[in-house]
């Protein structure tokens, strides 16, 4: 997906920062490898292009060049970056023993997402051990318009964000693009009514899922949770009357907990902790004093 144009007065925008950008994102989930066709074709850029980017970009560590089968493969500075970013987000310590209690009810997977072009990017997971679940884990990309947790992500999205969405959609695949609005926008109004988005078999054919969207605020970028697994295992009823309120209990939790520090750094002491610090140090100073006698 190219980057939206932006307005030729606009001098804080850096084309060739943006297209080198573009070209790390063209590495999707199971791709070990591309060559520069490839990701000239997902970029929509000339192929001259794209091979002065990925040089650049291999000399500063985030491609690997082999040569064996002359492509790129993600060097080490992407995964700095995406480790720090997770590190960064307290929330994933504070969702997870939430999620894992849906996990093992549901038998299922339970999963927490960001937004990341037109795809949802799993940042925690939580699975049922005993049960036959997806295949999925952190770092996951999912299709934001055929999932649930990619519509509930929509429709807990601002205006602005929504219609640029929607136009991306749109410009991405022309031909499916009534579909995929006729599929949100009912979408919207079911997380309006039930307080939560589904997909039951529209992803893949034997999967069902609900997700809820939602913001905290504070720095953090807008995010989904959901729930999915195999329809035999999950059948409508189930995800609607069961799952979906315990979602809802788990938002409404983090929400309580908003006003922590949930971006991952340390909270300052409270005042009271201070006060009783200080009259520590302050008894242990006497009692040196006494010895000291």
């Amino acid at each position: 997906m190219r980057v939206r144009p932006r307005p030729k007065q606009d001098r804080h925008f850096v084309t060739a920062l943006a297209r080198g950008l573009e070209v790390l994102t063209c590495f999707r989930s199971g791709d070990a490898l591309l060559g520069n066709g490839e990701l000239a074709e997902r970029c929509q850029l000339p192929k001259s292009t794209v091979s002065r980017l990925a040089q650049t970009l291999a000399r500063l560590g985030y491609l690997r060049y082999v040569d064996d089968v002359a492509k790129y493969r993600l060097g080490g500075s992407t995964l700095a970056l995406g480790s720090a970013m997770l590190s960064g987000m307290g929330i994933r310590q504070l969702a997870r023993p939430m999620m894992q209690e849906i996990a093992d009810f549901s038998q299922a997977v339970v999963a927490l997402g960001i937004r990341v072009g037109l795809g949802i990017i799993y940042i925690e997971v939580c699975r049922n051990k005993a049960a036959l679940t997806l295949s999925l884990d952190v770092g996951s990309r999912l299709p934001i318009a055929t999932t649930a947790i990619g519509r509930a992500y929509i429709a807990g999205s601002s205006d602005e964000e929504r219609e640029e969405i929607m136009r991306q959609l749109r410009a991405a695949d022309e031909a499916a693009w009534p579909r995929h609005r006729r599929a949100i926008e009912a979408a919207i109004e079911q997380h309006r009514k039930l307080g939560c988005c589904s997909s039951f078999g529209e992803w893949q054919p034997d999967v069902n899922g609900v997700a809820i969207g939602f913001r905290l605020g504070g720095g953090l970028p807008g995010m989904a949770v959901n729930c999915g697994g195999p329809s035999f295992s999950l059948p409508r009823a189930f995800l609607l009357g069961e799952v979906r309120p315990r979602l809802a209990s788990v938002i409404r939790r983090l929400e309580e907990s908003a006003g922590q520090d949930l971006t991952g750094a340390r909270a300052r002491p409270s005042a009271a902790k201070n006060t009783e610090r200080r009259t520590r140090i302050s008894a242990s100073a006497k009692r040196a004093a006494l010895r000291e006698r």
